[in-house]
């Protein structure tokens, strides 16, 4: 069984040939007010710098004639950066601009005295400004970049080198920037975990239904820790199977799946104790034995410890997910059990990751429970409401068009042969039967939830039948084409069954197109609908608007419309709906 659920794993991941996402792509853009604070401290120790030098020219070293060059420019590159802020040029956020910081610092001091140079705190400000925008791993760079520089400007330098002031300065800055750097990406790293927490627990619309938002949740968390994927299983209380879904590094956006597995298939997933998050992170040190690559946190202790496992359980639960680290924690359900995984491929994960994964699913998984009760009593109620309308239909609507076809036999029987009235009675019988038929065909749609015989999702077959009324009655033939994965929760479909119709409907009555086309799109980010008639095919006085009825329900949904060209010049009307 082992062996079975290895192989499923595998071929969940199987997509995703490149593990990691680049560390910088997860980082959180700067805040526009730290960048402008920023900016402006550079320029002003520029101009102190600048000001020292006028001020004091003989003073600190700053006798050389280069250090009337390189100070002006500083202030001049200062400025300059300054302005470009505030005109939002986007390349002056790169991290670029902190390394290019270091080598006016490093030219600032070898133009000042170079080891003896009173200036070569300034690196402190690169370390500073770099830590707090790009997190600690680039805060630790600049550091040693700026050692690396301080030691070179120092030993080109036209003073004579004091050894014993280089290594003391040195050393200065390698601790003080370091501890700023640690410091900053702390504070980085805490911005970044309040806005997940703000976004996981934000009410998911409910329209969408629980699959989505625990998919919403699952790819937040896989990029925020920068894992390969997360795998999560769990099974409602009393269900005979579990549902393994996962959220992997899939840059086409089809990264996400639901599978239902056995009992048995989900035995190596769920050895650990419901109480315990675990964390395999083997090391060096782990490997020579100095600490462990396993370990547990039960809940309600503070401390970590080392798991005891057996040997060979615990290499095949290693083996089965081929990572360098991972986690597991347990669900916290009312009704159920279950454990989220987020694996690593090169990344290792840490304790503090360990432990705000835990907080984020004690944080979310209630609210899921509690979005899972409303969305099945929005499905019973939509049940229950489906027989009730199903039942007035036959009771009501059908039985008049049942009278009026025996109506219109009955006076097709006292017609004389021959008469013209013949053609135009076969014609109206005709068409209350095809009603009656279409009718009871709703009905049936309506007390099942969907027509049987069909393998493609009930909105699609609903809509052919919208286009093939459309073409029967009036003439027009609207083509309907979608993703082969195009499905949708009960309520949404049904919000776009109403945008789709409306709009084929409006081809109709403000358009003179014969022809017309309906193209749907969905992905894990939004659904997209395009509708589109013919070319030049618009009444005259008429012109491009966008329907208010569409428009209306589009933003319910939180959506966007627009009125524009498509290929050929047929008018399109897109609408986009995030999901």
């Amino acid at each position: 069984m082992a062996l079975f659920c290895k192989d499923e794993i595998s071929m969940l991941q199987q997509q995703q040939l490149q593990v990691e996402q680049n560390t910088e792509a997860a980082l959180p853009l700067a805040d526009h007010a730290d960048l402008n604070m920023i900016f402006g401290m550079r320029l002003l120790l520029a101009v102190t710098a600048l000001l020292t030098l006028i001020i004091n020219p003989g003073g600190h070293g700053m006798s050389g004639q280069l250090a009337w060059v390189i100070l002006p420019l500083y202030v001049l590159y200062s400025a300059v950066l300054l302005i470009f802020l505030y005109f939002n040029y986007l390349f002056v956020q790169g991290k670029r601009i902190y390394w290019l910081d270091v080598w006016w610092c490093g030219l600032i001091v070898f133009c000042t005295g170079g080891g003896e140079s009173y200036f070569f705190p300034f690196f402190f400000f690169v370390i500073l400004a770099s830590a707090f925008q790009r997190g600690v791993d680039e805060g630790a760079r600049i550091t040693l970049a700026s050692c690396a520089v301080l030691v070179l400007a120092s030993a080109v330098s036209d003073r004579a080198l004091n050894l014993s002031h280089l290594l003391l300065r040195t050393t200065f800055v390698m601790a003080l920037g370091y501890m700023i750097a640690y410091w900053g990406g702390l504070s980085l790293l805490q911005k970044r975990r309040l806005a997940l927490l703000r976004e996981v627990s934000q009410q998911s619309n409910p329209r969408f239904g629980v699959d989505h938002t625990v998919a919403s949740i699952l790819e937040k968390a896989r990029v925020f820790f920068g894992a390969s994927s997360c795998i999560l299983i769990m099974r409602e209380g009393g269900a005979a199977h579990w549902q393994l879904r996962t959220a992997l590094d899939d840059r086409r956006g089809n990264g996400g799946r639901v599978s239902q597995m056995s009992e048995a298939a989900v035995a190596p997933l769920m050895v650990f104790d419901a109480s315990q998050s675990v964390l395999y992170a083997p090391s060096l040190r782990s490997r020579i034995g100095l600490a462990p690559a396993w370990q547990v946190k039960v809940r309600g202790i503070a401390r970590w410890r080392r798991l005891e496992m057996d040997a060979t359980q615990s290499a095949a639960l290693a083996e089965l997910f081929d990572a360098r680290s991972f986690i597991s924690v347990p669900l916290p359900l009312y009704k159920g059990q279950g454990r989220l995984y987020v694996i690593s491929s090169k990344n290792r994960l840490t304790k503090a990751d360990a432990r705000f994964l835990a907080h984020i699913v004690t944080q979310v998984f209630p609210l899921i429970e509690n979005i899972a009760i409303l969305d099945k009593l929005a499905s019973g109620a939509a049940y229950r409401e489906r027989q009730k309308i199903a039942r007035d239909l036959h009771d009501s609507t059908i039985q008049p068009y049942i009278g009026l076809r025996h109506g219109l036999n009955a006076l097709r029987a006292k017609v004389a042969a021959g008469s013209p009235l013949l053609a135009e009675l076969d014609q109206l019988i005709d068409m209350s039967g095809q009603v009656i038929g279409d009718l009871r065909q709703m009905a049936q749609t309506v007390r099942g939830g969907g027509p049987e015989g069909h393998d493609e999702p009930e909105l699609l077959v609903a809509l052919r039948r919208q286009a093939e009324q459309l073409k029967k009655f009036f003439g027009i033939d609207i083509e309907i084409i979608s993703d082969r994965a195009f499905a949708l929760s009960d309520r949404l479909a049904a919000e776009v069954f109403q945008i789709v119709n409306e709009g084929m409907s409006n081809i109709r009555r403000h358009t003179t197109a014969r022809e017309g086309c309906v193209r749907l799109a969905c992905n894990t980010h939004a659904v997209s609908i395009s509708i589109e008639n013919a070319a030049g095919a618009e009444a005259p006085g008429h012109p491009a608007f966008v329907p208010a009825s569409i428009a209306e329900r589009a933003q319910a949904l939180g959506g966007t419309v627009q009125v524009g060209q498509a290929a050929g010049g047929a008018t399109a009307v897109r609408i986009e709906i995030p999901v």
